[in-house]
């Protein structure tokens, strides 16, 4: 009878046998590359398992790359947002700094025009009441400002002041309804008065007569009657003459050159010692608005 089980050669014959062999393998290897082609063989046939086997590594990789690249262009491009904003703001600010600039540049031109003694005043306030034509400055008595002082732009005249406090003053612009200043045409000479109307942009030169040598376009500016306003700073440009014949009078309406509108500086003025010196004629002013007998 034959045993169910034949018994083959023990593990440790095996194991020495498999050791030799290897041995024996890798020694042929070595010095004659003999296990070359195998290799190769082996290699090529291996290849796609140990591309399937490295493709959920790779696309892991991949994955974690594209989440970190996106975060990283996320981050960049809210920096450069930032950063854009914060250019844009300091544009913003060389921008009012350069016009800025330009309205004192041009301010400190016109005070080399004249000989008096001139001051730089910001505007703190404007006063919207209607017909009412007011600013508030931050110059006052500390700065030797006065009432009734004449206050200019690089353009022209814009009003006086009218109250008078230790740090501030509030000036009337002479479109303000209450306020009158004395002109003259400086093509020819013709003196008149310039009214506010109370409007931006409007002043009325009333009770000249219809054969008065004016026209539109032509330059009004102070006269120097009163003592109040240094003579020839530039007024108003006249816009409108009307002259009916059936009227007493002459219509005549002007456009300050001043920005009254836009002027964020203004300009004090201190007349010479002989101006200040002279009397003012306020009443003399107002009479001249009134028509003759």
């Amino acid at each position: 009878m034959k045993p169910l089980f034949i018994q083959g050669p023990s593990i440790t014959t095996r194991l020495v046998v498999l050791v030799i062999l290897s041995s024996l393998m890798m020694t042929l290897d070595h010095r004659q590359n003999h296990l070359e082609g195998i290799r190769s063989t082996l290699s090529l046939l291996i290849y796609p398992l140990q591309y399937v086997i490295n493709l959920p590594i790779a696309a892991t990789q991949w994955l974690d790359d594209s989440l970190s690249s996106r975060e990283s262009l996320q981050e960049e491009n809210a920096r450069l947002k930032r950063q854009n904003t914060l250019f844009k703001a300091r544009l913003q600010t060389l921008q009012s700094l350069k016009a800025e600039n330009q309205r004192l540049r041009e301010l400190l031109q016109s005070s080399k025009k004249v000989s008096e003694r001139v001051l730089i005043a910001e505007l703190l306030s404007v006063d919207l009441e209607p017909f009412t034509r007011q600013i508030v400055i931050n110059k006052g008595s500390r700065d030797e400002a006065y009432l009734g002082q004449p206050l200019v732009d690089a353009e022209g005249v814009m009003g006086q002041i009218v109250h008078l406090g230790l740090f501030s003053s509030t000036a009337m612009l002479i479109t303000d309804a209450n306020h009158a200043i004395p002109v003259q045409v400086n093509r020819n000479g013709l003196r008149a008065i310039a009214m506010g109307t109370g409007a931006p942009d409007k002043l009325d030169i009333p009770y000249l007569p219809i054969s008065a040598d004016i026209v539109e376009g032509d330059l009004l500016t102070t006269s120097g009657l009163g003592g109040r306003f240094p003579a020839g700073y530039p007024v108003a440009m006249v816009t409108e003459v009307v002259k009916d014949p059936t009227l007493p009078y002459a219509v005549v309406s002007a456009m300050p050159t001043a920005r009254l509108e836009q002027a964020r500086e203004v300009l004090l003025l201190w007349p010479t010692t002989q101006q200040k010196d002279a009397p003012s004629d306020t009443a003399g002013e107002s009479a001249a608005t009134a028509p003759p007998s």
